[in-house]
């Protein structure tokens, strides 16, 4: 019994640093405006890329975090869902695309749309609703139904793994730990001299972002595991990462987790609806970016213009949460927390919410001229 208490008790501390760790992303990312949506919406509308070089900034400091902590023996690389053997190349393509014309129609991501509800905004609460229950028809519903018998069938396996340290620990016999933080300062190395790079980049708010958000990702895998990891269970002597979703190491994402969350407040009597790391984060989001908008009174009420942006964000947000799921993250879980890990299935993803993003563009672009 002593032993389930400090599991218990553990448990608990996780939850609250996952809370803290998450609260300080919504302050940062409400305090410099860190948004995928908003970075390829400057690129393409203003050819501006500061905000993209926060993200590219942000992702080179998470995966050097990441792959240090591999290094030093902290946690253990393999053991999330980015570097699985199963390359479900499909679903991340098909799934991100989805997930990039919704985040447009919607005016932000998950991340964003949970940093928007902390700062006022009532239809992103909406939207936050709309897109945890399309993720939850996707995770177990109609739309599960539907993507296991289409999109996630189609796949290829490497032996190594998805994740590129993996291949190279492979080809050449280098020790993964080194083969990590090798490939890691190649590529986030590069991804970070990119980002300093822009002369106009080089301000406080830009480098909070870029760092901050960066080292956030980095917290919340040491959080997930380090923190929260158990090698033996005392009950099933199996290793278990406590308040996991997944059952594995975790980081930021938000779509499966809006899901768990409203199942959590839904059935928040069932003494089985454990508080899990995924909710903690949701909830951690919105209450760090309410702070931010107090302390610099950006806070404001805002509500839906007419009848076709309410429209145009419900469809978002459905696109969101069926897309989200499919691609197996978000602008966040896969962008951030899915590259920070190196992972091919990831790089996928991304490239699928990019193109999706563009495409939804295109399509307000028109929405604007067929009014005119």
């Amino acid at each position: 019994m002593d032993e389930l208490a400090a599991l218990n008790s553990l448990r608990h501390t996780v939850l609250w640093a996952a809370f803290a760790v998450a609260a300080a992303f919504g302050f940062i990312a409400q305090r410099t405006h860190f948004c995928t949506m908003g970075a390829v919406s400057d690129i393409v509308n203003m050819g501006d890329w500061n905000r993209m070089r926060m993200w590219g900034m942000a992702v080179g400091v998470a995966a050097i975090g990441f792959y240090a902590l591999g290094w030093l023996g902290l946690i253990d690389t393999s053991a999330s869902i980015y570097t699985g053997k199963r390359i479900v190349w499909l679903s991340a393509l098909v799934g991100g695309a989805l997930f990039g014309v919704g985040m447009v129609l919607a005016s932000g991501c998950g991340s964003k749309t949970l940093v928007r509800i902390g700062g006022g905004s009532l239809k992103s609460l909406v939207v936050f609703f709309v897109m945890g229950l399309a993720a939850f028809m996707t995770l177990r519903g109609v739309f599960a139904v539907a993507r296991n018998a289409t999109v996630d069938q189609v796949a290829f396996e490497i032996g190594a793994g998805a994740a590129l340290p993996a291949w190279l620990a492979t080809g050449f016999g280098v020790e993964p730990g080194v083969a990590g933080l090798a490939a890691a300062l190649l590529v986030g190395g590069a991804l970070i001299v990119w980002a300093l790079l822009g002369a106009d980049f080089r301000t406080f708010n830009n480098l909070l972002g870029g760092l901050g958000i960066g080292l956030v990702i980095v917290g919340m895998w040491w959080v997930s595991g380090r923190l929260g990891f158990v090698p033996e269970h005392p009950e099933t002597l199996d290793p278990v990462y406590l308040a996991s979703n997944t059952g594995r190491m975790e980081s930021l994402t938000f779509t499966a987790p809006m899901a768990y969350t409203l199942d959590w407040l839904i059935f928040f009597s069932d003494k089985s609806k454990l508080l899990t790391f995924g909710v903690v984060t949701v909830l951690g989001v919105v209450a760090g970016s309410l702070l931010c908008a107090l302390i610099d009174r950006s806070f404001r009420w805002e509500g839906f213009r007419d009848t076709q942006d309410t429209a145009l964000h419900l469809v978002g947000a459905v696109l969101m949460g069926v897309g989200g799921v499919t691609a197996l993250g978000c602008t966040v879980g896969q962008g951030l927390s899915g590259l920070s890990t190196l992972s091919l299935i990831s790089a996928i993803a991304v490239a699928g919410i990019m193109a999706g993003a563009v495409l939804g563009f295109k399509f307000q672009i028109w929405l604007l001229e067929r009014s005119a």
